[in-house]
């Protein structure tokens, strides 16, 4: 079972690749861009049948290490 978890800054926190990532899309003539919010991708391979199982687990590697859960948000996609 392999599983993606995306993490991103909050809303309102201080991005500053981000807006790095942002200003320079603008001055290569990217108009349309709005924003940008510069995160990070995990993937993980487990060796667990369990759906809900692997959630939990992927849940508690979250809040324990992989996410700061003050300034960080995160999602979780599991591919079977």
């Amino acid at each position: 079972m392999q599983a993606i978890i995306t993490i991103f800054p909050k809303k309102g926190v201080l991005d500053p690749q981000g807006k790095a990532a942002y200003k320079m899309l603008k001055q290569l003539g990217f108009n349309s861009v709005k924003d940008v919010y510069q995160g990070k991708i995990i993937t993980i391979m487990l060796n667990e049948n369990n759906r809900e199982k692997a959630l939990k687990d992927l849940h508690d590697m979250c809040h324990k290490l992989l996410v700061n859960d003050v300034m960080e948000t995160y999602e979780i996609n599991i591919k079977d």
